[in-house]
């Protein structure tokens, strides 16, 4: 039992220690009466002398009252009688002027003696009031940082003296920590820039597509740096009670400063930090006026106070502008997703404390996770070792990692779902188109493997390639082999079956939609012309744009455009069934060695050719 809960029984035991003593005293005060005892046994008692003295005390409104019997050798006994004359004059009859008997008027008790017991009962019960009172605030007060009723207008920012994180535990961001060294350098030695009139950013905004490292990179910043972190999310500010999150913004910098030098961490910005003025909100709601007092407080403090404010957000296009001048947020630093190198950095760093079988190869895993991100690759090792947990290993081998790449990627695979032999021969035929297209197109190969066991919520089979190569520019010839390569399962059912299923409208989905980007974003149709007609469709409203948005070309153009898109998706599947019909052989071989195995490697692939 902790600490707090045996405070709290012992408030509960007093308070049923009062209630005891209250029964006591109002209800049970005449339990020493003895119920048995009469003016029979009286007689018997005086009879044989033992008795002293008898005392008789009469009740206040009726005949009634109690008789106190002294016995020689001390003890006493009293009892009850209902006729308090009666009993006086019988008894006197009997013991005559031997004994001692005494009949008292009625007792008249003072009004302190009347009401002490219930005066004493109800300070205990104040008193105990009271002690709960102050533990319930301090419990509050343990467990929000005070009373929330009384503080919910305080910064909710989380403050870490020490993030345990320095540059050597963030892997693949060279360029990102070479350009925020100038930062932690600033928050050792801020005197020096003052020296020389140099004025450090203010502000630092880390913008890159989610688990990229960008918190990670600012708690590295504090940590190498050796200042207090403050830490806190954009939504953490904005209440529905107006003026809480203007209050919480002035609480941070507050704080900040009497901490000086440290660094404040603003993760998911445009929570707060969206343009302003535009949606439904209008111009007055909660989130602008906290947005008003982060760009006031920003500007409030000086050039060189020793406060860093870093920001993280993955969509800075919808910022304010007002938050990107000089003077707030000074500089941008991009974190995108590694290259082979950083993920093979950041694959060691997740398999520092991890026991790898000599078979893995860490180069081999960077090289065939392009695109993951530091989160996608650190839940790729994640996934191994629970994997090799479950089968009762010590290490973590190759297939361990293989298995939970296809887990990440593409999804669980299901092969306990039981599929028709017709499905699978579709499914089989379907892959190998794939397949085929990435073995013989340039920009898209090679095959790295290749199944026909359902995995995800609906996939029946999946077709993974291999990229060799990491291109930061996509090519116009490398879109339409990628169009073409999505027409491959579909191509490869009507040249088979003489019909179509209904497993390639993802497929579909995906070409039709690069096709319309090359013509109206990349300018990649002759007949078109570089020229973007691009329109935003994605819920103007809620990402801080107009309310209505109107399309900037006529329907001439949109004509124009449909033809070309339709054009494009019809050459690439004609040069794709060209290819496919020309390597009808190893579509059959593929499909009856897929339907053998169920998975085939690239290797075994190669070898159908």
């Amino acid at each position: 039992m902790n600490r707090r809960a045996f405070k709290g029984l012992g408030v509960y035991m007093l308070l049923l220690l009062i209630g005891l003593a209250i029964y006591y005293m109002v209800v049970n005060r005449e339990k020493d009466v003895y119920k048995d005892y009469d003016n029979e046994k009286l007689m018997k008692d005086v009879q044989n002398g033992n008795i002293d003295e008898i005392e008789i005390a009469q009740n206040k409104e009726v005949p009634t009252g109690k008789v106190y019997v002294s016995y020689v050798d001390g003890s006493e006994v009293i009892y009850y009688t209902s006729d308090v004359n009666e009993t006086y004059k019988s008894i006197k009859e009997i013991v005559g002027n031997n004994i001692k008997v005494k009949l008292d008027d009625v007792e008249k008790p003072s009004l302190f003696q009347k009401f002490a017991p219930y005066i004493f009962a109800l300070f205990l019960a104040l008193i105990v009031l009271f002690i709960i009172m102050g533990q319930n605030a301090a419990n509050v007060a343990a467990s929000n940082g005070g009373n929330k009723y009384m503080n919910f207008d305080k910064s909710r920012a989380k403050k870490d003296i020490d993030t345990g994180l320095t540059f050597k535990d963030v892997a693949g961001m060279t360029e990102e920590k070479e350009e925020l060294n100038e930062i932690v350098d600033f928050l050792k030695d801020p005197t020096k820039y003052a020296e020389m009139g140099a004025r450090i950013p203010k502000g630092v905004l880390l913008v890159g597509p989610p688990g990229t490292g960008k918190t990670l990179l600012a708690k590295a910043v504090a940590g190498e740096a050796e200042v207090p972190f403050f830490s806190i999310s954009g939504s953490d500010f904005v209440e529905m009670f107006v003026g809480v999150g203007a209050s919480r913004v002035r609480d941070l910098f507050a704080d900040a400063k009497r901490n000086s030098p440290c660094m404040i961490f603003i993760d998911e910005i445009d929570a707060v930090g969206r343009r302003r003025g535009t949606g439904l909100g209008g111009g007055h709601d909660e989130r602008e006026q906290t947005l008003n007092q982060l760009l006031v407080e920003m500007d409030g403090f000086g050039n060189n106070e020793g406060i860093i404010v870093l920001a993280a957000t993955n969509r800075v296009d919808i910022l304010d502008p007002a938050i990107m001048r000089p003077g707030r947020f000074d500089r941008k630093v991009a974190v995108n997703n590694p290259d082979i190198k950083g993920r093979e950095e950041i694959i060691k760093i997740h398999t520092r404390n991890k026991k790898l079988s000599e078979d893995v190869n860490i180069h081999e895993i960077a090289h065939t996770t392009v695109g993951f991100s530091g989160a996608d690759l650190e839940n790729l090792m994640n996934e191994a070792a629970i994997r090799a947990t479950k089968l009762e290993r010590k290490f973590i081998t190759k297939e361990d990692i293989d298995k939970s790449f296809i887990k990440v990627g593409v999804g669980t695979e299901k092969k306990s779902k039981l599929i028709s032999e017709v499905d699978k021969k579709i499914t089989a035929y379907h892959e190998t188109g794939h397949a085929i297209l990435f073995h013989e197109l340039s920009e898209v190969g090679p095959v790295h493997l290749v199944s026909i066991i359902p995995t995800g919520p609906s996939a029946a089979g999946y077709t993974m390639p291999l990229s060799e190569n990491e291109n930061s520019h996509v090519t116009r010839k490398k879109m339409l082999q990628n169009i073409m390569v999505e027409f491959g399962g579909r191509i490869a059912e009507e040249l088979i079956f003489d019909d179509i299923t209904t497993g390639a409208s993802h497929d579909i989905k995906m070409a039709t939609q690069a096709a319309r980007d090359m013509v109206i974003k990349y300018g990649f149709s002759e007949k078109i012309g570089p020229v973007n007609y691009e329109t935003n469709d994605e819920g103007e409203v809620f990402l801080g744009r107009d309310l209505g948005h109107a399309r900037m070309f006529g329907e001439v153009v949109a004509s124009e455009i449909d033809a070309e898109v339709k054009r494009i998706i019809d050459d690439c599947y004609k040069a794709a069934k060209s290819i496919i019909m020309n390597n009808m052989e190893v579509l059959h071989k593929g499909a009856e060695l897929l339907l053998e195995k169920e998975k085939i490697t690239g290797e075994e692939f190669d070898k159908l050719f």
